[in-house]
């Protein structure tokens, strides 16, 4: 790419970029030739060679050192830039806060895309179970949006690597060659895309007008699968049947009720996207849809990923 076309293109800050998720999306930043900077936390910062951020240095990514809970380092990193994207986990995902208001306070920020990256939250139907998990990612966006801070919102629902390893059987580590359990009726469909296709179909929404102020959600042809679909494919690979043990819904939410963390919080996923349906009950405007906006990006399929499994 000449000089003069990386001048033009975005400057990137990824806010949790030595995550798994973060790392992509930076990665995929200085893929698509933007400026890409990450903010890094001071013990981090000090060891640029280290396996979480050796690689980001090579692919091109300016480090600056700063924190969440450092406000001054924030605003003096978000000042350097256009775009903001946060990857932070859920667990800090109300420690946006205190970036949303340096985003404000520097005023030269195009598009800010915070941490979701899961589920619509404004959609789900199991806020009162899920220990608050979706109601501080709301809370968030209301804080975007009384600021008047544009932005994205990116809902890929399940990444491939949570669940789909053991074909969303709790406890196992690789999918199951004899028996498996089926949660609900098995005909509800959950949604999962690779976390590398996720960061790139959200680094093409950063200078995209058509997803400014709106919600990208991503639901890949080939990743919509019931429990019983996942089921079939997986024994068209292993050319055997497997015993199916169907829960009901009753009976998954007694398992909820009984169950020690973390446990309970993967059966309350399960719960919400083959039972409850959430990752896909409702429509929307397909031109909201990545692989509509984006036809040009190659991703990863559910059929694909459990051939690597096999």
């Amino acid at each position: 790419m000449s000089r003069e076309a990386t001048r033009t293109r975005s400057r990137v800050l990824v806010v949790g970029a030595t995550g798994r998720l973060g790392g992509s999306i930076a990665r995929a930043s200085l893929a698509a030739g933007h400026l890409t900077f990450a903010l890094v936390r001071p013990h981090h910062f000090a060891r640029p060679d280290s396996p979480l951020l050796e690689p980001l240095v090579a692919a091109g990514a300016t480090l600056l050192q700063g924190s969440l809970e450092d406000y001054s380092s924030l605003l003096e990193a978000v000042r350097q830039v256009d775009i903001v994207i946060c990857a932070v986990p859920t667990k800090q995902v109300l420690e946006q806060k205190p970036l949303i208001r340096a985003i404000k306070d520097a005023g030269c920020v195009k598009r800010f895309i915070p941490a979701e990256f899961g589920a619509d939250p404004t959609k789900v139907q199991i806020c009162d179970m899920d220990y608050g998990f979706y109601e501080k990612k709301i809370e968030i966006r209301h804080s975007i949006e009384s600021e008047g801070i544009p932005h994205t919102y990116i809902c890929c629902n399940f990444f491939m690597r949570y669940l789909l390893p053991s074909l969303v059987q709790p406890g196992l580590d690789a999918p199951p060659r004899d028996e498996i359990k089926i949660f609900g009726e098995g005909n509800t469909k959950g949604v999962f895309v690779k976390e590398n296709d996720v960061a790139k179909f959200t680094i093409c929404t950063i200078e995209d007008p058509r997803t400014l102020n709106k919600t990208l959600y991503l639901r890949p042809p080939g990743n919509v699968c019931s429990m019983n679909e996942l089921a079939d494919l997986w024994e068209t690979k292993i050319k055997k049947s497997l015993k199916r043990f169907y829960v009901t819904e009753e009976q998954l939410l007694k398992e909820i009720h009984d169950a020690p963390f973390p446990l309970k919080m993967d059966l309350i996923f399960i719960y919400s996207a083959f039972v409850k349906g959430d990752h896909t009950f409702f429509e929307f405007d397909l031109s909201t849809e990545g692989t509509q906006l984006y036809p040009h990006v190659n991703y990863t399929t559910v059929n694909e990923y459990l051939d690597t499994l096999v």
